[in-house]
């Protein structure tokens, strides 16, 4: 097997990737002139090319930029297959397994983002639940 850099590790990357080769056969088949074939195409590209520009960043903050990047490009990719199905140049089916792979692209990079940004979670609340009372 070929040396790999860092990026190509990454599952995401492999998914969007698996995205982009998706999204290729319906971009050629779109009319030129029709703008989200030109929006598909670019919101793709630029999935694939921020994971891998944010996986070579050495701050956590730089990283989570280009990830949250990412992450925006694969939603604008689900928007570009909507408008394509609304538009009757797309399958609904089709636009369906599109959406399926972006689903785990975002999932994937929302786990990245939330790794990387240090942020502490927790488990919401009720709003309006009793406090526990402390124990003495």
């Amino acid at each position: 097997m070929p040396p790999l850099l860092d990026h190509e590790r990454l599952n995401v990357y492999r998914k969007a990737l698996e995205f982009v080769s998706f999204a290729g056969p319906i971009i050629e088949e779109l009319p030129a002139k029709l703008a989200a074939r030109d929006q598909l195409d670019r919101a793709s590209t630029s999935i694939v090319l921020n994971l891998a520009e944010g996986d070579g960043k050495r701050s956590h903050p730089e990283r989570c930029r280009f990830f949250d990047t990412a992450r925006g490009s694969a939603v604008e990719c689900a928007a570009c297959l909507d408008v394509l199905v609304a538009r009757e140049k797309l399958a609904p089916e089709v636009a369906a397994a599109g959406k399926a792979i972006l689903i785990e692209v975002v999932s994937m990079t929302a786990g990245l983002i939330a790794h990387f940004s240090g942020e502490v979670r927790e488990e919401a609340a009720d709003y309006g639940a009793a406090i526990p009372a402390e124990k003495e």
